[in-house]
């Protein structure tokens, strides 16, 4: 059997035969949002031997473990957390005029629970710098501060933990000195340092149920977790990739959500995917020098990460790691094995600076861009009442004067990426000429300093 073509081969499925995109449709092809001037220079500041000292300053705590003492001056999480604290105060009081950079130690005592056998005082230090003109729209950035070897339970032996996860801390910490110095963004940043990870998630849960308690809009949140080496245990190297995990169908949808989701095709299209392809939009580019690999699932296999519960909480979360991970640096006790002569350990020099500062880099251009533009767009909707070749989206029209305009973008079903936009005005309603059928569409506000929001996914009405 062999295909038969017409005799005038455009009349069948151009995208096989002529390589073009299908289907056609408005607008225009979508380009990257690169960093302007003042973005550029925030990330020209990161700087990697500054990420270097907060590193080596985190290992010298002995151990961070959540069970280790809270109260020794030199050793254990107390000491860590202090420390942290104290730097994150120092820049926040040399915050620009004008820029609100606030430093807050807060936490509880966990019950005894799974791998908390004793009551544990569980504390986050977190840095806020308060947005201008939408102070409650927030953005939380985080890596977790406490450390483990081996056997989870073992609170005594050293844990450098200096790639799981100083190197996350460390990247927060060099946003928070950056940040704090220039004019205040739009939106609010959160900028946290949260323990008890690898005991089971409990600073990120508890700053996640504050913050849902509190009726907080946070619009996005991020956690760096591995994020500071770029070889891998089989020697394999990309020292320009960083993987960015995001959750598919969300686990807080209903029954007859997760029904009407599957019924749109909108598998692809949760909050947390919309986030990642934002990140990819004004992160992946030669400012920052990396390339920002979206994966399409929560986490890895066999782990977990502080995005989870912010998850859970209905937030829009995911996580940064690096692209290829050694596991006798992760989770071990430091030793040389005495047949291979292979070191394990967390130890800083497994550390790749540079790379650290290109992640930093990468979460700059995606927290500042975030904050600086319109909130991502609320009740969008698409009129799937009537049988038509054109498609009719609806929003939430955001009244304020920051906001010039929307764009409906759009993809073909089985493009990983938005491809075109079509721009409608100031409006809270447009139809395209394209069927709902054959392409997945999103909305997008744009701000009048051309800043644009992450897309939201519409639903039927």
């Amino acid at each position: 059997m062999f295909l038969r073509l017409p005799r005038n081969p455009r009349s069948v499925n151009d995208q096989c035969l002529s390589g073009e995109s299908w289907p056609q449709g408005p607008g225009h092809a979508i380009a990257p949002q690169l960093p302007d001037d003042e973005l550029r220079s925030i990330l020209k500041e990161i700087d990697p031997q500054r990420i270097r000292a907060t590193i080596e300053k985190l290992t010298t705590f002995g151990t961070r473990h959540t069970l280790s003492s809270q109260t020794d001056p030199v050793r254990g999480i107390g000491a860590a957390r202090d420390w942290i604290a104290a730097q994150m105060r120092t820049f926040a009081a040399a915050a620009r005029p004008g820029t609100n950079a606030t430093v807050q130690v807060s936490g509880y005592t966990q019950q005894p629970v799974g791998r908390i056998p004793n009551a544990t005082v569980i504390s986050n230090v977190v840095t806020t710098i308060q947005g201008a003109d939408e102070p409650n729209r927030v953005y939380v950035i985080t890596g977790h501060y406490d450390s483990r070897v081996t056997d989870i339970m073992d609170f005594t032996s050293d844990a450098p933990g200096a790639d799981d996860d100083a190197s996350g801390v460390a990247v927060v910490m060099e946003l928070i000195r950056i940040l704090s110095t220039r004019p205040p963004p739009r939106a609010t940043i959160m900028l946290g340092a949260v323990a008890g990870e690898e005991q089971g998630l409990f600073g990120a849960n508890f700053l996640a149920q504050t913050l849902r308690n509190n009726s907080v809009d946070v619009q996005g949140m991020f956690t760096n977790d591995i994020v500071g080496a770029s070889k891998a245990d089989n020697g394999v190297t990309d020292a320009h990739s960083i993987r960015l995990f995001a959750q598919g169908i969300p686990s807080t949808d209903s029954a007859s959500q997760l029904a009407n989701r599957e019924t749109i095709g909108g598998e692809n299209d949760s909050p947390a995917r919309q986030l990642a392809r934002f990140v990819v939009d004004v992160a992946s580019n030669p400012v920052t020098d990396m390339n920002v690999r979206v994966i399409y699932r929560a986490d890895r296999f066999l782990r977990g990460g502080d995005h989870e519960p912010f998850l859970s909480a209905g937030f829009a979360a995911a996580r940064f790691t690096e692209p290829n991970e050694n596991f006798a640096h992760q989770h071990q006790n430091t030793r040389i094995d005495p047949v291979t002569g292979v070191q394990f350990g967390d130890l800083i020099e497994f550390v790749d600076l540079d790379f650290t500062a290109r992640v930093a880099r990468v979460n700059g251009a995606t927290i500042w861009s975030l904050a600086q533009a319109p909130g991502t767009p609320k009740n969008v909707t698409i009129d799937t009442s009537v049988l038509t070749n054109n498609s009719t989206l609806a929003w939430a029209l955001d009244t304020s004067p920051a906001v010039a305009g929307y764009e409906i973008v759009w993809r073909s079903t089985d493009a990983p990426l938005w491809t075109n936009v079509v721009p409608v005005g100031l409006v809270d309603r447009a139809t395209v000429l394209l069927s709902k059928d054959n392409a997945i569409f999103g909305v997008r506000a744009v701000g009048r300093n051309g800043f644009r929001s992450p897309a939201t996914f519409p639903f039927p009405l």
